[in-house]
């Protein structure tokens, strides 16, 4: 394939961003084919925005089958993001899907196993793995530098929204509109990127959430969350989108010491010899191991949401691996659906979550959101 004809859908403030640098030329190899949207006043910008020559469609259903499109990039409502890729699917036509992969892992899991079936190249929009901060923790823990982990805790409150910011729309922070709150919206890459550069999900978790506790929505708008892993190490996190200034601070602790990623920096305070080889030799009453604190240097070079838009082509075209594989959507959404199903019931989720409990419990709230979606 020479060139990738992509469609976006949900042309929206994301939509928006992805079909400015398509358009231009910035993605080697694609070019920007035509835009769906329920509102004609978008569709009509779009024509303003990107020529006469793009296709413009009211359905997913009627650009899927224009034969106008080899790909799509689907920015529309969360719970629609499984509904439309599996449309995709069908039809043979490549996906790359915004966060989240969905609001619940049981239709995600269908997604999943939809895209599996097709063979075609399925990829998320998880733009903060390309961040060389991230990548560079991953290293150090894959390579073993790090030994094996021991205790994770992300603080991420930097998410400030304001009442007004709710009050745009709607369908914000509503059950029914976006299935939850900062977990769902704001928190999504911070989920992937935890599982991602440890390398595994917890075995179980304990939250607290507080639904509507500094703005008027039906959604979570802080968290702090408990996790056990399988190795027996412990995690904590913890957001909100109602501190200021808030805090973005990683730090993961294993045998060789712990790795900190803050203010933009990366400091490994790297143990000489592991803590459970000094804890076997050590005889003395008082001592720890000696410590060096390194200032990693990571390149400041990120592309971002491009970076994984020509990735999701080049696998289109090329074959190259996807660095941020549909499929794994999943797995912070996990994370996110244990984190509501462990507030709603009190008490520790285990995994596998059980996804038909999480979904009923869901379903319930959604029947009485503020928002309906047929309104």
């Amino acid at each position: 394939m020479n060139r990738v004809r992509i469609g976006i859908v949900g042309i929206g403030n994301m939509g928006t961003a992805h079909a400015r640098y398509v358009s231009g030329g910035e993605i080697n190899g694609a070019e920007l084919a035509a835009v769906c949207d329920i509102s004609a006043d978008r569709l009509r910008w779009a024509k303003e925005q990107f020529g006469e020559a793009l296709h413009t469609f009211e359905s997913v259903d009627a650009m899927l089958d224009s034969g106008t499109v080899d790909a799509i990039l689907i920015c529309n409502l969360h719970f629609d993001h499984p509904s439309t890729a599996m449309k995709a699917f069908a039809r043979g036509i490549h996906v790359l899907c915004e966060k989240p992969a969905g609001v619940y892992t049981k239709q995600v899991r269908e997604m999943n196993e939809a895209a599996a079936a097709s063979g075609v190249k399925f990829a998320m929009m998880f733009n903060q793995r390309t961040i060389p901060l991230y990548k560079k923790l991953k290293d150090l823990i894959d390579s073993g530098e790090l030994g094996e982990i021991r205790r994770t805790n992300w603080i991420i409150t930097n998410w400030y929204r304001s009442q007004s910011y709710y009050d745009s729309g709607k369908w914000r922070a509503t059950w029914a509109g976006e299935g939850g709150g900062v977990l769902l919206n704001q928190c999504p890459h911070q989920l992937d990127l935890w599982q991602w550069t440890v390398g595994m999900l917890p075995s179980r978790v304990r939250a607290f959430c507080s639904f509507g506790k500094y703005r008027d929505i039906e959604v979570e708008d802080e968290v702090t969350a408990y996790v056990e892993y399988p190795n027996g190490a412990t995690g904590v996190f913890i957001t909100t989108t109602a501190e200021a200034p808030g805090t973005n601070r990683l730090e993961v602790t294993g045998e060789r010491g712990k790795i900190v990623i803050e203010d933009g920096k990366l400091t490994f305070w790297r143990l000489r010899v592991s803590e459970p080889e000094f804890n076997q030799t050590f005889k003395g009453a008082f001592g720890q191991p000696e410590c060096w604190k390194c200032d990693v240097p990571v390149s400041t070079d990120s592309k971002a949401h491009k970076a994984i838009t020509q990735n999701w082509v080049d696998s289109i075209r090329t074959g190259v691996n996807l660095i941020a594989p549909g499929e794994e959507g999943i797995r912070g959404l996990t994370l996110s659906n244990a984190m509501y199903l462990s507030a709603w019931t009190d008490g520790w989720v285990e995994l596998p979550l059980d996804e038909d409990r999480f979904h009923e419990l869901l379903q319930e709230r959604i029947a009485t959101s503020r928002y309906q979606s047929n309104t």
